[in-house]
Order: C-alpha cells, then structure tokens, then sequence
C-alpha cells in the first residue's frame, strides 16, 4: 500500500506535466512538437485525449492529497485544487485560454513546489495507523524517533507482527507512515 501511495505521489509531477502535454490545440509549441515526434496520429482520438487530459488532472490532485498526508503542506495541495477547479471551469462553463493557463501551469507549479517540500521536510510525522494484517484492525500510534519497534501485538486478534522482508520495523510494514527514520532519508533505524 505504502508502495502505491510513493507511485501516486510521484506520477504527481509527472501527471501535471501530461495535463500540460495533452492540450497540444492551446500550445503551439507544443502542437508543432508533437507533430514532429508523429503524435499528430492522435488527432482523430481527440474526444479521448480530452478525458486522459482530464484523468491526468484529477491523478495529479491525488497525488498531491497523497503527499499531503505525509509532509502536511497545505500550499501545494491548494495550489493543485485550485488549478483542478480552473481547469474544469475551462472545459465545462468558459473555455477561457486563461482559466486553462492558469490551470496548467497552477499543477506543475504545485507538482514542483510539493517535490521541493517533500525534500525539505525535516521534521518526521510520529503519528501513524498501524493494521493488523489479520485482522484488519486499525489503531492510532506514535513512533518512538530514537528506537525501532521490532514487534508489535495486535490488540484485537494478539497476533505478533514482525516487519516484513526489507523493513526496518513494523510501522515501515504495516502502517500508514514509515518510521521517523525512512521519513528523513536514512536508510533504515539506528
């Protein structure tokens, strides 16, 4: 799951920079790129690039949500929200050129200002829901910043919980937030 969250929050950049890409009509630079690199097969799928143009958004938004969740920025999450909204007023009320600039370059500025905030987070979230995988149960818990936890006992189902196979500890397995020390950069606990 963890895994998931890391790939969303990374194809956040990257689906900003698609949503930019995929209106090729609105960017002449762009449109006389893609025609030279042959994208211009494309053009009788146009109704579809409009809905991947749109997916690519709404992917970029999650992963800002995402990414949120784990570095509690607020700026680029707003940021990313608000360009969401001036995209869909372009495509559904307006077709404003400058609701759909504003729009665009509003999500690959939050893609980088969220990539630049992540790297400089350097206060480690020590608030976690750690699940059992047995039994589904979920719990509230704060990680230790100078210990691992090896082991963990399930409170519904007193199953014993190890890490799994490259995992430092059991919050790096089973909860919602690596440990403090995977969170700052550091390989594993100390």
């Amino acid at each position: 799951m963890k895994r998931m969250f890391s790939f969303l929050d990374s194809v956040g950049s990257v689906g900003a920079l698609v949503a930019a890409l995929a209106c090729p009509a609105c960017f002449p630079i762009f449109a006389a790129l893609s025609a030279a690199l042959g994208f211009g097969v494309f053009r009788p799928f146009e109704g579809i690039v409009f809905y991947i143009f749109q997916g690519s958004a709404v992917l970029t938004l999650a992963g800002l949500v995402l990414s949120f969740r784990q570095h509690r920025h607020l700026g680029p999450l707003i940021v990313g929200a608000l360009s969401c909204v001036a995209l869909a007023y372009h495509s559904y009320w307006s077709f404003s050129l400058s609701a759909l600039y504003s729009g665009l370059f509003g999500l690959i500025a939050a893609a980088i200002w969220n990539h630049v905030s992540r790297r400089k987070s350097k206060n480690p979230i020590l608030e976690s829901t750690i699940t059992c995988p047995k039994c589904g149960h979920r719990r509230e818990a704060t990680m230790p910043l100078n210990a691992c936890l090896f082991f963990y006992d399930g409170p519904a189902c007193h199953v014993r919980l190890k890490p799994m196979d490259g995992d430092c500890c059991v919050f790096c397995s089973y909860s919602s937030v690596p440990c403090p020390p995977v969170q700052t950069g550091a390989t594993c606990c100390s």
